[in-house]
């Protein structure tokens, strides 16, 4: 028996699904995000099982959150990540990890998969984090586009320097309107926002994946594995603005934010990024990450983003097949055109 095979008989692997012990692998973490939590991934609306995938040896692993899913029509499943930027995280850097601890990590993933008689997988990857360094030795990784950035370790000053001259001027203009900018700190005040929030997608023809329920962001905002807060603006008593705003390691982010109809003109979602990096100044923030565009394309809500920051990082996605030759039955059956980016392909609808 070849040294390969002998350890890879001792490869062991286990799923954590229960939250106090999914909590203590993310703290062990040399860096991980609100998006790999337990409680974020419950919230995912499509409703597959969260489960976290950690393989280990001695006092080394690597973790990875998944959601499993069906697959209509097939005995067989998928896996996905949350809405967000996830993908792997160890207790030690990626470029660090020795060759047989990964080749032993590739197989262990490998007999999951097909175990839990799985297809693929699909992950967005969390740019502040080198995974790609682990997962180019598993399917590989793909581009989707590029996010923009702020770096709250300059001054204010500077930050603001960088931005577009005409927003700079729209800002300070804003933030000359007698605007009350404030927490939400009532059941009401989310009620209102999440009939903002879904009023806003309605207006921009969002996916119905964009939309979210009154139940979704009290739980959001109430959950004790992460910092979450909906910041809004008034217009007198008129909610005009707001966004919940998430922020862990060093990182802050706007998740989900909406503007009235009545108040686009004025723009107050400038205003509302302006103080959220504020906001991740005085909470120790070493970043504030406003993301990229609409499916990884750089369309005008990315050059919205662009006109804050000209700070660029690589978007990448993990697309991985463990059965080719089922992957591309799934993908006949439904007549799918082969040449599309979407993955897994079978699910383009």
């Amino acid at each position: 028996m070849s040294y390969l095979q002998n350890n890879l008989l001792k490869a062991k692997y286990k799923i954590i699904t229960e939250p106090d012990n999914w909590a203590e692998y993310l703290k062990k973490s040399v860096s991980y995000d609100v998006y790999h939590t337990f409680h974020y991934y419950r919230l995912d609306k499509r409703g597959g099982e969260p489960m976290l995938f950690v393989y280990e040896e001695g006092n080394t692993f690597i973790a990875l959150p998944l959601l499993k899913r069906e697959i209509e029509d097939v005995e067989f499943y998928d896996f996905t990540s949350s809405y967000g930027y996830t993908g792997p995280i160890s207790n030690k850097s990626f470029d660090r990890l020795n060759k047989a601890f990964i080749t032993q990590f590739c197989y262990s993933f490998g007999d999951f998969m097909q175990h839990n008689r799985a297809v693929s997988v699909f992950s967005r990857l969390n740019p502040f984090i080198n995974q790609c360094e682990l997962l180019d030795k598993i399917g590989g990784v793909r581009n989707n586009g590029r996010t923009v950035y702020i770096d709250l370790k300059q001054s204010l000053e500077e930050q603001r320097n960088r931005y577009d001259k005409r927003l700079y001027r729209q800002i300070r203009q804003l933030r000359k309107k007698d605007y009350l900018i404030k927490y939400a700190d009532t059941r009401n005040e989310i009620s209102l926002f999440t009939d903002l929030y879904n009023k806003n997608m309605l207006r921009l023809n969002a996916d119905q994946s964009y939309f979210f329920d009154e139940n979704y962001f009290n739980e959001l905002l109430e959950n004790t594995d992460f910092n979450c807060r909906l910041l809004l603006i008034y217009d007198g008593d008129k909610m005009i603005c707001g966004a919940t705003i998430m922020w862990s390691d060093g990182v802050i982010r706007n998740h989900l934010s909406a503007t009235a109809e009545s108040h686009i003109q004025f723009s107050p979602s400038k205003l509302l990024t302006d103080e959220i990096s504020i906001i991740g100044r005085n909470l120790g923030m070493k970043y504030f990450h406003l993301g990229g565009g609409v499916g990884g394309r750089e369309d005008t809500l990315f050059k919205f983003k662009l006109s804050f920051s000209n700070l660029l990082l690589e978007d990448k996605i993990w697309c991985y097949i463990a059965d080719d030759q089922l992957y591309n039955q799934l993908v006949d059956e439904k007549n799918l055109n082969g040449n599309s980016t979407y993955f897994p392909l079978y699910r383009n609808l």
